[in-house]
C-alpha cells in the first residue's frame, strides 16, 4: 500500500469564490505557467480538503482549503537513468533521452530502452495495469526529447493526426566541414538494404521521398552546428542525408564519420512544439544542447587565438 505523504504542505489556499480548481491555481499563479501546475495535478501533489485530486475541473466552493505537496520522488533515480521527465500529465509524457540509451527495443536489440524504464516509472506510480505508448522513436546515440502517449486512444488519435499535431520537431547536430549553402533543403530518396542500412538517391529510385531543412548554427574551422527539421520522418533520414552531401555527423560511423571526438553521436532532439490531443492546448519544450556538443564548434577558435 502506497504510504500517504503527512509532511506538512508546500501552500495552502483558502477559496474565497466557487470556480474551477485549474482555473483557481491559474489566478493564483502558484507556478509560472500551465505546464507547471499540470505536472502538478500529473505527479498528485494537489489536495482539496485534504483528499488529492487530478481532476482539472475539480469544482472548488467557497471555504474549501486547497494544498500544494512534495512529490513522493523516492523511485525516480531508481527507475529513471537515462531518462528525465520534462512533462507529464494524465494523457502523455514528454522525457529526455541521453545518448547510447535505445529508445524501443527491436528484433535484434532487447536491452534497457528509454520506453521499458518509462513503463517501469507508470507501473510503480499509477499501478501494474498502467502503461505507455510509443509515439516515434530516436537513434540510441541521439539524445533528446521524446513524446510518450499513457493510452491506445491517445497514441492512435497523434498517429492518425501527427502531421497536423506536431508543429515543430527539431534536431541539432554537429558535422564536419562547413555545409554549402548555409542554409537550405535537402531532398532525396531513401532505400534500406538487407543490413538495415539506409541509402540516398538525389533522383527517384522508387525509395521513400525525404525532406530535410537545416540552418547553420555556428561553426568553426573544422565543426558545423546545424538545426535540422525533418518534413518527413524517415528511419535515419538525417544521418543518411547529412553524409550524401558530404557532412556526416560527427561520430556517426554508420553512416560516413571516421572521428569521435566526444565519444557519442553528435546528435540532439533539442525542441518540440505540438497541439494537445485532448486538450487542444499548444505546448512548447526546449532542451539544451549538450556542452560537449556545444564544445566541437567553440574549442578549435580557441586554439587559433593561442
Amino acid at each position: 500500500m502506497k504510504k500517504e505523504n503527512t509532511e506538512a504542505p508546500l501552500q495552502t489556499l483558502k477559496v474565497e469564490e466557487a470556480t474551477p480548481l485549474m482555473t483557481y491555481l491559474v489566478e493564483k499563479k502558484i507556478r509560472k505557467s500551465r505546464n507547471a501546475i499540470k505536472s502538478l495535478f500529473a505527479h498528485k501533489q494537489i489536495k482539496v480538503n485534504g483528499r488529492t485530486t487530478t481532476q482539472f475541473d475539480h469544482p472548488l466552493a467557497v471555504g474549501d482549503v486547497v494544498t500544494i505537496h512534495k512529490t513522493n520522488k523516492a523511485y525516480d533515480t531508481k527507475l529513471l537513468k537515462g531518462v528525465k521527465i520534462v512533462y507529464e500529465d494524465e494523457f502523455l509524457l514528454v522525457v529526455e533521452k541521453d545518448a547510447k540509451l535505445l529508445s524501443v527495443a527491436t528484433d535484434r536489440e532487447r536491452s534497457e530502452t528509454a520506453y521499458s524504464i518509462i513503463n517501469d516509472y507508470i507501473k510503480i506510480k499509477a499501478g501494474r495495469g498502467s502503461r505507455v505508448f510509443v509515439l516515434h522513436r530516436l537513434d540510441r546515440d541521439a539524445s533528446g526529447l521524446m513524446l510518450f502517449a499513457k493510452s491506445a486512444q491517445i497514441q492512435e488519435l497523434f498517429q492518425r493526426t501527427w502531421n497536423d499535431a506536431i508543429i515543430t520537431r527539431s534536431f541539432i547536430a554537429v558535422v564536419r566541414g562547413r555545409i554549402t549553402p548555409p542554409e537550405g533543403t535537402i531532398i532525396s530518396w531513401l532505400t534500406e538494404d538487407k543490413k538495415l542500412i539506409m541509402h540516398s538517391s538525389e533522383t527517384d529510385n522508387g525509395g521513400q521521398r525525404s525532406v530535410t531543412h537545416y540552418k547553420t548554427v555556428k561553426n568553426n574551422r573544422k565543426y558545423t552546428m546545424l538545426r535540422l527539421e525533418a518534413e518527413t520522418g524517415r528511419k535515419n533520414q538525417l544521418r543518411v542525408q547529412l553524409q550524401s552531401v558530404g557532412h556526416s555527423i560527427v561520430g556517426d560511423r554508420k553512416y560516413g564519420s571516421t572521428i569521435s571526438p566526444i565519444k557519442r553521436m553528435a546528435l540532439h532532439a533539442n525542441e518540440l512544439v505540438f497541439r494537445h490531443p485532448a486538450t487542444g492546448e499548444i505546448l512548447e519544450f526546449k532542451s539544451p544542447v549538450p556542452e560537449n556538443m556545444q564544445r566541437l564548434v567553440e574549442v578549435v577558435k580557441v586554439e587559433k587565438e593561442k
